[in-house]
């Protein structure tokens, strides 16, 4: 076993998340002030094309977290496999941008020239795998690269060269090449075992359970298409983009828990998920709350034209806080399934195991929020809605749809983990972001000045959200013996560092 440490790798991950907010902020800045509203928006269906042809991908690096996680040595195959598998996907990807094209105003060219981010997914997605079977918090680096070393090339390319959107693609490239090479630094010591040839069969025989959740996925990520389809254009998903880069910031709260799924494997105590829920409230919470009271200031700062897309943040906020929780059950009830341990397991127990109904949940819930919002789409346009109140009832459809899958898995939670989660301090952590957030939403409103020069503006900004953040932390602090353990067990993990 590796020892893998959930509240250390947790910390880590969450710290780098943090850190890679700021930076992912620069970058989306640099790409929202230089490019079109119709290049932003294509810029995100190139982000939904990609999805639909990484499908394949998790056949690699779902069995090597598993069985990395397990001892297994079969980092060096899982490489080399997922080389293999990233020729085909390009060549999938191409066709997919021939047909899309002629339905979209996107240009062609464009949507093939991002085709040199396939194979570099593939491989960066891999190494993930490995790393988060082996020493969790190395995914987190890998992370960081990917976000800061995108920067420079992004301010040479897209800012002074003014390439636009080739050079948008052209910095995230490069990114993943940095990731790639920090993730491969730390995975090495699982990369020297051979190429096992009886490991990719074995993978591809069991191709279905990683790729059944796989079509899940793909049917989720068709309401990029969809929207553009049904409206033949893709200004509206400027405007979705820009709102998702906002309550994308929620999404870093669910990295306390990257871990989890790797302990549980490990043969971890299942009441770590209890301890790391706290955990992820404490952090949920009040980035929930950034991301709702920010939204007005956030958008401005990417382009005024997204400014409208206010109420999209906020409902997309709610959403990505229940989609965090989702997945945590999710991937907490497929960790303690060990099915695929015993080598003489048939196809009938794959499909009586966790492994089989957990995608199929997830299938059914991605099924419904891509129906729905095709059909309500469909009529809405026939009235001639504008843009931004179709991308509106979108975003209210998907948190609609969360609501009752929550509840469904929290009772298999309950069924399967002893849940003690204490309620007092999880009322301390919502009353305080509220009174606290609301109070930095008053100032704002009174005091904030919306200036087109971004060198001045964003450093206001930033003061009420120091101002925020610190209240929360401290208020927390000293109403809460929970956040000071949590503070005390910081403090230790970065003593440890320095030992080290």
């Amino acid at each position: 076993m590796s020892g893998i440490r959930v509240t250390y790798s947790g910390l880590i991950s969450l710290g780098v998340g943090l850190v890679s907010v700021f930076t992912g902020i620069i970058f989306t800045l640099i790409v929202t002030r230089q490019l079109s509203p119709e290049e932003f928006g294509t810029w995100n269906l190139i982000g939904s094309l990609i999805l639909y042809v990484l499908i394949a991908e998790p056949i690699i690096s779902y069995w090597a977290t598993r069985q990395i996680a397990r001892g297994v040595e079969s980092g060096r195959t899982a490489i080399f496999s997922s080389g293999i598998f990233s020729i085909v996907g390009s060549l999938a990807y191409i066709l997919i941008t021939y047909f899309v094209s002629g339905q979209v105003n996107a240009d062609k060219n464009v949507l093939v020239f991002a085709t040199i981010l396939i194979p570099l997914l593939f491989i960066n997605r891999t190494l993930t795998a490995i790393n988060l079977g082996w020493r969790p918090q190395a995914t987190s680096y890998g992370i960081l690269g990917f976000e800061i070393s995108k920067i420079p090339i992004a301010l040479l390319l897209v800012y002074f060269l003014e390439t636009g959107i080739y050079g948008a693609i052209a910095s995230t490239a490069f990114g993943y090449i940095v990731s790639s090479i920090i993730l491969a630094y730390y995975s090495k010591e699982k990369l020297k075992a051979s190429f096992r040839i009886d490991f990719l069969k074995r993978w591809i025989k069991l191709s279905w359970i990683p790729m059944y959740p796989g079509i899940g996925v793909f049917i989720y990520s068709l309401d990029v298409l969809i929207f553009s389809l049904v409206t033949g254009s893709v200004i509206g998903l400027a405007y979705y983009s820009a709102a998702l880069a906002i309550a994308a910031l929620v999404g870093h709260s669910g990295m306390m828990s990257q871990a989890l799924y790797a302990k549980l494997l490990e043969g971890g105590r299942r009441s770590h998920l209890g301890e790391n829920l706290i955990r992820f409230f404490y952090f949920g919470i009040p980035l929930s709350a950034i991301s709702i009271v920010f939204a007005k200031s956030a958008l401005f700062a990417l382009n005024p034209l997204y400014i409208i897309a206010v109420p999209v943040v906020i409902i997309m906020s709610i959403r990505g806080f229940i989609y965090q929780i989702i997945g945590i059950f999710d991937q907490s009830l497929q960790g303690i399934e060990e099915v695929d341990i015993n080598e003489n397991s048939k196809f009938n127990d794959f499909l009586k195991s966790k492994l089989f109904f957990l995608p199929t949940l997830r299938l059914i819930r991605f099924c419904s929020n891509t129906a729905v919002l095709t059909i309500v789409l469909i009529i809405l346009q026939s009235y001639n809605f504008e843009q931004i109140d179709l991308i509106i009832s979108w975003a209210i459809l998907s948190l609609i749809i969360e609501i009752p899958f929550l509840f469904y898995l929290s009772s298999l939670i309950k069924k399967n983990f002893i849940l003690n989660l204490p309620i007092d301090s999880i009322v301390k952590y919502s009353a305080s972001a509220v009174i606290i957030f609301v109070m930095i939403f008053l100032l704002m409103e009174n005091y904030l000045e919306y200036q087109n020069q971004i060198f001045i503006f964003l450093p206001n900004v930033i003061i009420y959200l120091s101002l925020g953040v610190s209240l929360y932390l401290g208020v927390t602090y000293f109403i809460d013996e929970r956040t000071k353990k949590l503070f005390n067990s910081i403090l230790s993990e970065l003593r440890n560092i320095r030992r080290q």
